[in-house]
């Protein structure tokens, strides 16, 4: 199973300073957190993309991935969304192969429509298409990276003739892909239909509405011949804040839940923390809270936490961070392991997405009568 982390890169006010980080501080301060996710072990870094303030998130996600990298070595770099609606899938086809090769493979990706409902027309799109654009331009992805030469025509850009998206994927394998959803059937069924991954983000939500959500996607997934129920490829979102001491985590972080714009200034720390997987406390609290969310889930494959949110100082986080990876983890791996039937897969990585397909084979596709290389 991948444990990992999660930013949505907003630029918060710290409400016990006062005082607002620039948005080079905020960039910067992800280069940091993203690092030392690497260095306590963690599995996963993941990135959303926002295309407006107060988000200091990558509009173009590549580009901060395709540092960090660089300057690691181990980790997983993912994104917590890439917009399959209001980007070109031509695009994205050759910005996330590109840094499939810069990062040897150590990426994947999780599809979204965001959640900030301006971002359609910025880029002339309409939110009542919402889902047909998800749904077609996640199509002509599949058919850019599937395929070597593409001919297509739908409704959302113009058509395409003798197309080939380059590079091509690594080793002939294209990323591994999550579908990444709150609320919406309809693309838990399209993670469903191509088997790929379905991530529910529950960190506003009641567990009793992810379990129906998650349940769905198995049901689907085993209807389209992917495989048992069991074996489908599950990602859940959580959100913690952690002492040594329960009452004292609760007053660190509760003035940032009580002024932080994302939590909507609606219900109390209290009321949040029972209703939704939010848990401020001690280290074993959060233990106890994760290590039973498989009991409403069942085995799944990846848990990442939003940690750097509401305004809490770098070292804050880096401080959440090293608890995160000395004593939550090692225990959760040891407890989530325990029970899980064999034939549960673990979270794809390029590696055995390889093996898989049989091996590595280089994809590169020359074009004939290349008058630059000089290959027929």
């Amino acid at each position: 199973m991948q444990f990992g982390i999660f930013t949505v890169g907003d630029v918060t006010m710290d409400p016990t300073t006062g005082r607002t980080p620039t948005e080079h501080e905020r960039i910067t301060a992800t280069i940091e957190i993203a690092k030392k996710a690497e260095e306590v072990g963690l599995d996963v870094f993941a990135t959303g993309e926002h295309h407006n303030p107060p988000f200091a998130a990558p509009a173009n996600p590549p580009v901060l991935l395709a540092h960090l990298a660089a300057v690691t070595q181990r980790i997983i770099l993912s994104t917590s969304t890439t917009l399959i609606t209001t980007n070109d899938p031509v695009r994205l086809a050759e910005d996330y192969a590109y840094l499939q090769h810069l990062a040897e493979g150590r990426i994947d990706l999780m599809m979204g429509r965001g959640n900030t409902g301006p971002v359609y027309p910025w880029f002339g799109q309409d939110i009542r298409k919402g889902l047909e654009l998800a749904i077609e331009n996640y199509a002509l992805l599949r058919q850019l990276w599937d395929q070597d030469v593409v001919d297509w025509q739908g409704n959302f850009r113009t058509p395409l003739h003798g197309f080939t998206s380059t590079p091509r994927p690594l080793d002939g394998v294209a990323p591994f892909v999550w579908h990444g959803s709150i609320r919406t059937p309809e693309i838990a069924e399209q993670a469903a239909f191509y088997g790929d991954g379905f991530f529910h983000n529950n960190i506003f939500w009641p567990i009793s509405h992810t379990k129906s959500m998650v349940e769905f996607y198995r049901q689907r997934f085993e209807h389209h011949g992917h495989g048992p129920a069991h074996r489908a490829i599950v990602g859940l979102g959580g959100q913690v804040f952690m002492h040594k001491n329960s009452q004292e985590a609760v007053r660190q972080f509760r003035p940032y839940f009580d002024n932080a714009p994302v939590y909507g200034h609606g219900p109390s720390l209290e009321d949040f923390t029972e209703q939704t997987p939010l848990t401020v406390g001690s280290p074993q609290q959060v233990i106890d809270r994760y290590a039973t969310m498989r009991d409403h889930m069942g085995d799944y494959q990846r848990q990442l936490f939003l940690i750097d949110h509401a305004g809490l100082p770098l070292a804050t986080v880096l401080d959440q961070i090293d608890m995160l990876g000395s004593e939550v983890i090692p225990v959760l791996r040891q407890e989530l392991s325990q029970g899980r039937p064999a034939d549960v897969p673990d979270a794809p990585t390029h590696a055995s997405r390889v093996a898989a397909a049989g091996g590595a084979h280089d994809s590169t596709v020359y074009a004939g009568a290349d008058s630059v290389t000089g290959q027929v």
